[in-house]
């Protein structure tokens, strides 16, 4: 599990350098601890790696001055995990549901266990984004999202990828931008 935090940390510190964070922003993670440990996606669940991955972010992203919002798996349609504090500053929508290790996911239901005041939401625009075995966090960005390449780009035995945003760019062949 050490090796699997130094990666997360490693990872975390490669999304950070190349998307300057901004104080209070979202950070949305997802998550599958089947996919870490060398399982297809939805088949392993492993709370023991979901509490490693849990734990490690919420340190990270406190450190950081950022919110964590953890995605659920897509049996609870992707839900999200976040704090309390967060759903109330940016008016997100609380729903009545827990993760659980079947529902949920293991990385999920270890946030919900390690918040101080966790509540589920189904909709959030995050700035940035880390995803871990193809969780498929897209849809959790605002627009428009701008993949960023993550080194180290595996933890564990599958692929993790970075997302930050950036203004859209609108206008047409006259406009300037800044």
């Amino acid at each position: 599990m050490d090796n699997l935090k130094q990666q997360l940390t490693d990872a975390f510190e490669s999304l950070k350098e190349q998307s300057k964070f901004e104080d209070g922003k979202i950070l949305v993670v997802g998550c599958s601890s089947s996919e870490i440990v060398g399982s297809r996606i939805g088949t392993n669940s492993n709370l023991d790696v979901g509490h490693t991955v849990a734990s490690t972010m919420l340190e990270l992203t406190s450190q950081n001055n950022l919110y964590l919002a953890a995605q659920c798996c897509e049996h609870i349609n992707r839900a999200l995990v976040i704090e309390r504090e967060c759903a109330l500053k940016y008016g997100f929508e609380i729903v009545s549901v827990v993760p659980q290790k079947k529902a949920g996911g293991s990385f999920s239901t270890e946030v919900y266990k390690l918040m101080k005041d966790p509540v589920c939401v189904e909709f959030i625009k995050a700035d940035y984004g880390m995803d871990i075995g193809q969780t498929m966090i897209g849809m959790h960005m605002k627009h428009v999202c701008v993949p960023v390449r993550l080194n180290p780009n595996k933890i564990g035995e599958t692929t993790v990828s970075g997302a930050r945003v950036r203004p859209k760019l609108i206008g047409g062949e006259r406009a300037k931008y800044a």
